[in-house]
């Protein structure tokens, strides 16, 4: 996969956080912008190969402009972060290649759905495949082997997994596993991460559930 660079528009700080993990975890270099600061982000000089565009609290007038920019330079690729009750109005470019995530989606999914639009066709390349033992995991289409043999897991099993596996060697907290696996946004509570936790060790089996660590007092590691 080439380096790219996404332009991120947003009235609010919710997502900048996000997208700077991005940096870390995809070969991007992320702006960050607010609709007062577009013009200047636009006529900076850099070239874009996506915009990342939060439409809570813009107004359709500032859509229409995102709209012409995208169009006028390229057709480039657009996502489109919103709020989940905002999802039946939500307008969606037809002219140019656009997907859209609700705000509190994990980062799994976040790195998804941006490596789609802007490496298409190269989803399943080898970064996105994450091997450790018996294991493997691609990140692409949210699969997960054992021996070659598909494991069922749910969204949130998955995502749980291949968070703390693309983040090995480090202790987590519950709740910065709830923050960053189940969304911002999420309000049960902690022992949905044990819960969590216990499946996804007796799904994959004891090989690789021996790297699942439990911290006392902490959270979890996924120890290589």
């Amino acid at each position: 996969m080439h380096h790219r660079n996404v332009l991120h528009v947003a009235r609010t700080t919710r997502s900048h956080d996000r997208m700077r993990e991005l940096t870390q975890a995809l070969d991007v270099s992320v702006l960050l912008a607010t609709p007062e600061t577009f013009n200047q982000a636009i006529n900076s000089g850099h070239e874009f190969d996506l915009v990342a565009f939060d439409v809570a609290g813009v107004n359709s007038s500032f859509f229409s402009t995102v709209d012409s920019y995208v169009i006028d330079n390229g057709l480039i690729p657009l996502l489109l972060i919103a709020d989940e009750d905002q999802l039946s109005t939500l307008r969606i470019p037809i002219q140019v290649r656009t997907d859209f995530i609700v705000a509190g989606a994990s980062e799994a999914e976040f790195e998804v759905r941006l490596s789609q639009l802007l490496w298409p066709g190269e989803e399943s390349v080898p970064s996105d495949i994450v091997t450790i033992d018996n294991m493997t995991i691609n990140l692409a289409t949210y699969q997960v082997t054992i021996d070659d043999r598909p494991v069922d897991l749910t969204l949130m099993e998955y995502s749980l997994l291949s968070f703390l596996a693309t983040h090995p060697s480090r202790a987590y907290s519950r709740d910065t596993l709830l923050h960053r696996v189940w969304g911002f946004e999420y309000c049960g509570g902690t022992r949905t991460v044990d819960v969590h936790i216990r499946r996804v060790r007796s799904k994959v089996g004891p090989q690789i559930a021996n790297h699942i660590v439990t911290v006392r007092g902490v959270g979890y590691l996924f120890k290589l």
